[in-house]
Order: structure tokens, then sequence, then C-alpha cells
């Protein structure tokens, strides 16, 4: 399923946490970018013919022994390269300068001086504020090496060489704390690797759509669907593609929000008119959840009870050969898969619960080359409604992690509650597109309070809002006190048996977006 892009970019990632980040502004800049790992060959990289390579930055020091480097050859291909923060120290080192430990680090914002007025920085005022992570520095006494920019504690914050068409950045401009980066990053693109800026998602759901169509042929395909985003847009994708061919697959377990059943049936039923089986397994996921409290627990009862019911169901649909999966592209890079390596066989895999590897369906996973906002933009662009691309991030176990402590209908019942009011008092603010994830939390404990002149002893609910560009790192977002008001109001006055409502106001880190 891997598509040819007029125009491309590698990544070569050296443990950054920001390398799924450089690949997103890239494509962002509508130039199409691949992660790969370190240490793939020069000959490969030459297969691969990229207009241009990304060194990314990384945790190690270039000078430790069993620092991840990179093939030399690499330096030798003619090609355009962008080294940043350790991906600089490792470009400069192998091109003979000299990298080593600062007597003073640079961690967070700094302003950062453009001393050389270089294509890299074509646009850029010449005091930019820059996003600094570094203990280690290039030396100044750089024979093949230019430097083009500053900072007070970095007299080489930026470096060109001289003869070749290799660029340096020791800070991040991937980073949003960075306000020029996406310039220079353009800058790279276009003046050095000659990028025009053409690649389209439109294109991506044209190819992948005749892609899948020749593969499949006459045969079916089972697609697992949730409700959610990812697995939405596979499934409006393959309707396209092959129309009746398609089965899909919704296994009620219990644990969905409010009318989020009712949501997708009428969606895939009605728009889509595709061939939809729901699995009634609140009862069966109910019993295997009995007594777990460990999160981890919880996860492993779910995903055990998930394969049975899929298990059982697709075995009941003739003639299926391919099973589509909503993986993406971040799975794919996370769980070590090769990024132009093709699927094969199903194995475990934690889009479906962990199928059983003897399940003999074909693997086909059409979003594995997009982030998660391509993979919205690509569902708008199949005429998925606005309440499903654009829907808040949802656990693959459900409410059962965000019900801490035991999980029973009735607790699951006052959370479901809970939280169509929080989602829906967002909503009604015009806040929901500008928030990234919100929810509520059902807490293990209970509290005093007093409700027409009684005593109470009841639940508790948190509620949970987030605001992040890339999941990695969030901040809590800072929603009006009259919206909480009315969110409390509501849930307290609303849903039996609670009397208190907190609001999380948790970062992360250190906390995490979910609870459990």
């Amino acid at each position: 399923m891997k598509r040819v892009a007029d125009e491309k970019v590698l990544v070569l990632d050296f443990g950054s946490q920001y390398a799924q980040l450089i690949a997103r502004r890239v494509r962002q800049q509508h130039v199409y970018c691949e992660i790969v790992r370190h240490d793939i060959t020069a000959e490969r990289i030459a297969e691969l013919a990229p207009m241009g390579i990304i060194l990314s930055g990384g945790p190690a020091s270039v000078y430790e022994p069993g620092a991840p480097q990179c093939d030399s050859g690499i330096f030798r291909l003619g090609l355009p390269v962008l080294g940043i923060c350790y991906g600089m120290q490792l470009a400069c080192r192998a091109l003979g300068g000299t990298v080593q430990a600062s007597s003073r680090r640079e961690y967070g914002r700094a302003s950062c001086q453009v001393i050389e007025r270089d294509a890299l920085f074509e646009g850029v005022p010449a005091q930019i504020d820059v996003w600094m992570s570094h203990g280690d520095q290039v030396s100044p006494a750089l024979d093949d090496f230019q430097p083009l920019a500053s900072t007070a504690t970095c007299p080489v914050a930026a470096a060109k060489h001289r003869r070749l068409p290799i660029y340096c950045l020791q800070f991040h401009p991937e980073v949003t704390h960075t306000p020029e980066g996406a310039k220079i990053l353009g800058n790279f693109l276009k003046h050095a690797c000659g990028c025009r800026g053409a690649w389209q998602l439109g294109d991506f759901a044209r190819e992948t759509v005749e892609q899948v169509r020749r593969r499949v042929g006459t045969s079916r395909v089972i697609c697992g669907l949730s409700g959610g985003v990812d697995s939405s847009v596979v499934a409006a994708l393959l309707a396209q593609a092959i129309g009746p061919q398609l089965t899909c697959i919704l296994v009620d377990n219990g644990l969905l929000r409010k009318d989020e059943e009712e949501s997708v049936i009428s969606e895939f039923t009605g728009h889509f008119n595709t061939d939809l089986h729901v699995v009634k397994a609140e009862d069966k996921f109910l019993a295997a959840l009995a007594g777990a409290i460990d999160p981890q627990d919880k996860r492993k009862r779910i995903g055990h009870a998930f394969i049975e019911c899929f298990t059982d169901e697709a075995a009941k649909v003739k003639d299926a050969r391919f099973l589509a999966q909503g993986t993406l592209y971040p799975d794919v890079i996370e769980s070590g898969g090769s990024p132009d390596g093709p699927a094969a066989t199903i194995k475990l895999h934690h889009n479906v619960g962990g199928l059983p590897e003897d399940l003999a369906f074909e693997l086909i996973e059409p979003l594995r080359d997009l982030f998660k906002d391509e993979v919205r933009t690509l569902g708008e662009q199949l005429g998925l409604p606005e309440d499903i691309v654009w829907r808040h991030p949802f656990p693959g176990p459900g409410l059962a992690v965000r019900c801490v402590g035991e999980v029973t209908k009735a607790r699951l019942d006052v959370l479901r509650d809970a939280d169509a009011i929080v989602v829906g008092e967002i909503k009604r603010a015009g806040l929901y597109r500008k928030t990234s994830q919100a929810f509520a939390v059902l807490l293990p404990v209970q509290s005093v309070g007093v409700m027409g002149d009684a005593r109470t002893y009841a639940n508790v609910v948190a509620v949970r809002s987030i605001n992040t560009e890339d999941f990695m790192t969030a901040d809590w977002s800072h929603l009006p006190y009259d919206l909480l008001a009315r969110i409390s109001t509501r849930i307290i006055n609303e849903v039996a048996g609670v009397n208190r409502v907190v609001y999380d106001i948790s970062s992360k880190p250190p906390a995490t977006i979910e609870w459990e």
C-alpha cells in the first residue's frame, strides 16, 4: 500500500521526542515526509530518492561510546541535509568539527541572533526566540562550517557547510516555542531542497482508494468500527473504494459514551449504507471486569473479551479475506515497524484489541502513513460529519479507565451522564474545537454534602480538559469560570448520586491525560 510522492523528505530518528513533530511540520509545508531509522544505509536512502534529509535530535552525546550514529556516506550523496540539535552535532563531528560539553547548558527559551543572512533565515527577523534543549555544543572553531546564528551561551546556534548543502540548527525549529521555526523549515525545503510544496491529502485519498480496489479485487473486507475518528475514516474510505464488499463490526461493550452506538449505526447504515454488524456484549464485558480495579488488569480483561467477540462475529462473515485497521503513522513508528515496509498478515496490534495471529486475514492499514490531524482533514474530504471527524480522542478500553476503581453498570451510567454534560456544555460554549480532549472521571471516593436540607454521602466527579498539539505534553484548559459553574451545577442536579464536582488542573507531565 506504499504510495510514491513526487517530493519527499526523510527524517532520521536518533531518539528525539520531537521526531514525529518534525515530520508533521514538514508535511504542513505540503512536502511528504517519512521517519526512518538512524542507521539506514546511504544506499537505501539513494533508492528512496528523497529531496532532502533531516537529522533529528536525541538524548545522547555524540562522543559517548554507543551513541547512535548514521552512515557517513549520507553526507556524500549530494542531498541537502538539515541537522537539528543532536543532528547538528553529529553532522559537524562527522565532517571534522568538535563537539564538547558546555559549561552552561541551555534548556527552554533563548534569544537567538542571526549573524549571517542566509537563505535558511530568509524573511526571519535578526533577533528571534528559539527553544533550546542541549548540554553539548559545537566548537566555534569550525573550518568547514560558517556560523549563521548565536545565543548568549551558544556561539554556534546555526551553521552552514561552506561547500556541501548541509545546514545545522542547535535549536528546535519544529516546536511552537520557536515562533519562526516553520519559516526556517520552509526555507530549507524551498531553497535547499527545491521543494515546490505540491503534496495534498486529496491526492492521497484518490491514490489510496484506487490501491484498495486493486488489492481487494472481489474479496470482502472486515473493518473493526469503534466510533472513533480513525476507524470511522478507514470505514468511510473503504466504503468509497469497495462499497458493498465492506463489512463493519461494532462491538458494543457497554463502555461507550452516551448515545455513541446509535450515532455510529445511523452514520454508517444511513449515510454510507454499510453492512454493519453490531455485537451486543455489555453483559460479557461487565462480567469480565467484575472485581477488577487495577488499570492494567482492566485492559487485559477487556482485550480478551474483545478478541472473543470480534473473532466470533468475523467468523460469520463469508468470503472475508482482509481486515482493515485504523493504524496511524505514530503507531507504526512507536511499534518499531519499518515505515517503508509492507504490512503482512495480522500480528498483535492494539487497534483491534490484540487479535491472534491465527485469524488468517491479510491486513489493510490505509491510514498508516498519516498523522492524526491529517486523518481529520481526510475525514472531512470523505464527507464524514463534523461530530465524528472532530470528536475528542477516546481510550481503547473506553469508560472503564475513566471509572476509577470498580466498574459496574450503575457507576458507568453515572459516568456516562456526567460526561455527556461536560462535552455538551463545552460544545455549547463554542470551545469544543478549541480544546483537545475533555471528559468526566468518576472517582472511587464519596464525599459529604447537603442537598435539600439533608445530609448526603455521594460520588465525586472530576472534570478533565486539556489543550495540546501532539498529546506528548499537555496543559489544562483554562475554561471560563461560568462554564465550569454550569457544568458543576448540571452534573449535581441532573446526575443521581453525585454531590461534588472537581476540576483537574494538572499538566502533562507530570500527570497523564487519562487518570488510568
